[in-house]
């Protein structure tokens, strides 16, 4: 007799009493926790006193590894110059498990030494990979592994073409391991104080990182559907919106960017060349959702482009991607749903196939609560930090979609401002949605009221 998944779950009517049970089977909560231990290892791996050039203070130690866990690239110590090779390692490691997720390793591992998942794993196993059924997600973990490592092998033979002959071997291929991880998992976190604007220039290695990125931002659903279907007219309406949202995104900010910085000449209005100008675009175009590189000077950018780049990061990639933000399915799905209601139709529809209201709400909550958390981390650093507005706003939203990008904040936070970004963060990268989930017990309601009528607007 076959036995559906969702049958073993306790139903909640007949176990109120055990709430340490229930609380037990959040997955959210146990994926929280999972975060907050490899953050805590990390911190303490980066305090041993071989880890770093000039010895870290364990603030320091904690918001470096809640920065690599959550790839975000934010820094209060320079990675570079302050770390040493262990040290960098370490770091590399934390993004490669914070990136691809910990229940993708967890999973795997326990299948490899044949061990039984326990029914709280296979729950945290579905939440992680936003799948219905556990054989499902064992072979989605399987497939993110498979392809992860072949995208970052073919990372690291791209970079290595261009840092080798520069760098020589071993700081060559050791760079594009470094850069490859960091790139693809949409860390941002760099070998260089200036990120990668030393290579504004150069197409090589600016458009392997901007490929490697975008790859980790597209998500595992969209990558096994294209490897899979290879036809357009095969995607489905999901893989086609993610696709077509993405390109317009990139094209729309890298046109945008070019026209407003093209005679500021701290930034594009610097560079010699047309051919110039345009790829140093392109990659700060792109970079926002939610890599963290620049081969710009951040804060030397104009207002409006600094505006532009809060909406990309509040924005982010894809869903179950390396990429963190609201994602791009809830800004498509919220942009819908307003066009819906102008045009007086009730059904959020795309390639004439329609939503449920289930997920159009989802998507509504996920905005929500990610404004939400960014309004209360921008009104506490106002009030901690001592900066201008525009700098403080851009930090928080950096945070929040695990972007990495600063105007010069990051420095100049304090202990109780590392304290709010590294919360912020941990958020960002565990989703808004899933912060919800974790805080309360979803109980749905079979009662149904009457209707009403209720002003809006």
């Amino acid at each position: 007799m076959k036995v559906h998944f969702l049958d073993l779950i306790p139903d909640r009517r007949k176990n109120r009493s055990d709430s340490g049970r229930k609380q037990g089977m959040n997955p959210p909560r146990l994926l929280l926790e999972a975060f907050l231990i490899l953050i805590f290892i990390g911190a303490c791996l980066l305090k041993l006193p071989f880890a770093s050039v000039e010895a870290l203070t364990w603030m320091e130690a904690a918001f470096t590894a809640t920065s690599a866990v959550t790839v975000t690239g934010l820094v209060v110590v320079d990675t570079s110059s302050q770390f040493s090779v262990f040290g960098q390692l370490v770091i590399l490691c934390l993004i490669q498990l914070g990136g691809l997720g910990l229940m993708t390793f967890a999973v795997l591992t326990a299948l490899a030494l044949g061990f039984k998942l326990r029914l709280k794993h296979q729950l945290a196993a579905q939440e992680a990979f936003n799948e219905i059924s556990l054989q499902t997600a064992r072979r989605a973990g399987g497939f993110i592994a498979l392809f992860a490592l072949t995208a970052e092998a073919f990372g690291i033979i791209m970079l290595a073409i261009f840092f080798v002959p520069e760098l020589g071997w071993e700081r060559g291929l050791y760079e594009a391991l470094f850069y490859t991880v960091s790139a693809f998992n949409n860390a941002g976190f760099a070998l260089s104080s200036d990120s990668l604007s030393a290579y504004v220039s150069h197409p090589g290695i600016s458009l392997s990182v901007t490929a490697l990125f975008i790859t980790g931002g597209l998500g595992y659903i969209v990558i096994m559907e294209v490897i899979n279907q290879r036809r357009w007219s095969r995607f489905s309406v999901y893989v086609k919106v993610i696709l077509l949202a993405t390109l317009l995104l990139n094209l729309t900010a890298t046109l945008a960017i070019l026209l407003l910085e093209f005679d500021n000449p701290a930034t594009l209005g610097g560079l010699d060349s047309l051919w110039d100008k345009l790829l140093a675009a392109w990659f700060q175009g792109v970079t926002p959702r939610t890599a963290g590189f620049n081969t710009l000077d951040i804060g030397a950018l104009t207002a409006g482009t600094s505006v532009l780049m809060l909406m990309l990061m509040f924005i982010g990639g894809a869903p179950n991607s390396t990429a963190s933000g609201i994602k791009i399915s809830t800004f498509v799905i919220l942009l819908s749903a307003t066009r819906s209601f102008l045009r007086g139709n009730k059904n959020v529809s795309f390639y004439r196939r329609s939503l449920s209201s289930d997920t159009v709400l989802k998507a509504l909550a996920t905005a929500t609560i990610g404004m939400a958390v960014i309004f209360i981390a921008v009104l506490t650093l106002s009030i901690l930090v001592k900066d201008d507005f525009l700098n403080i706003a851009f930090e928080a939203v950096s945070a929040f979609g695990t972007v990495g990008l600063s105007r010069g904040t990051t420095g100049e936070l304090g202990t109780a401002g590392q304290l709010v970004i590294m919360a912020v963060m941990l958020i960002g990268r565990l989703g808004p949605l899933t912060l919800g989930y974790t805080l309360t017990v979803r109980r749905r309601s079979h009662v149904r009221y009457a209707n009403t009528e209720f002003p809006v607007g």
